[in-house]
């Protein structure tokens, strides 16, 4: 099983690394991440481990959820995020999972949400060169023709026009772990991450490495 943890993206800085060159990278807080719950193919019809993140205040959790955690013995979190297996986990309810798990230098792949940058025109969202900005012309940013009349008589699905942008789950692959500062439980990356400072991630092993 690949090794995921919950964080929270801090913000970026740079450090120098080994070879004294200097780096930029995304400071991650990430874990510890206890398990709340194993599901089983026996049980549940499929195997998956959860996990959870965050502390919060159990005037701000529901019953049902106060109930689920504290079955499992673990404080109340402010996240929970089920991670699916294709074989039994070795994990067990009550396992702490933390960046120590991580190796200085392993390839990890960073799951999020980017930002989001509302509705765009085409020169923004698909990067467009424009036409002439010359006077009289009245066609600056806009897209242009998006079809025919008789043939095919309709706009085709996937064409590039204006919309919405961001705001979308995506995932960064391949990048690398440049220090680990387990005393504080945070992970430097190098490189960019998405979504916003605040946001919530997922950092795991990396699947293509």
């Amino acid at each position: 099983m690949s090794i995921v943890l919950i964080g929270k993206k801090l913000g970026m800085t740079q450090v120098f690394n080994a070879d004294n060159t200097l780096v930029a990278v995304t400071v991650v807080e990430a874990g510890p991440c206890p398990v709340t719950q194993v599901k089983t193919a026996q049980s549940d019809g499929y195997e998956a481990v959860q996990i959870g993140f965050g502390a919060q205040k159990e005037s701000r959790m529901t019953k049902s959820e106060l109930g689920h955690l504290k079955k499992a013995g673990v404080e109340p979190l402010t996240e929970l995020v089920e991670i699916r297996t294709d074989k039994p986990s070795e994990l067990k309810i009550g396992d702490v999972l933390k960046v120590t798990n991580f190796q200085e230098g392993q390839k990890v792949d960073i799951i999020g949400t980017s930002k989001g940058k509302g509705f765009q025109g085409v020169m923004r969202r698909h990067n467009f060169q424009g036409q002439p900005a010359s006077h009289g012309h009245m066609m600056h940013r806009r897209p242009g023709s998006v079809g025919c009349r008789q043939t095919p008589g309709h706009v085709y699905k996937g064409r590039k026009m204006p919309g919405h942008q961001g705001q979308v789950r995506c995932t960064t692959q391949n990048l690398s772990i440049v220090k680990i500062l387990e005393d504080k439980n945070l992970l430097l990356i190098k490189g960019s991450i998405p979504g916003a400072n605040g946001d919530i991630v997922l950092v795991r092993t990396a699947k293509k490495a």
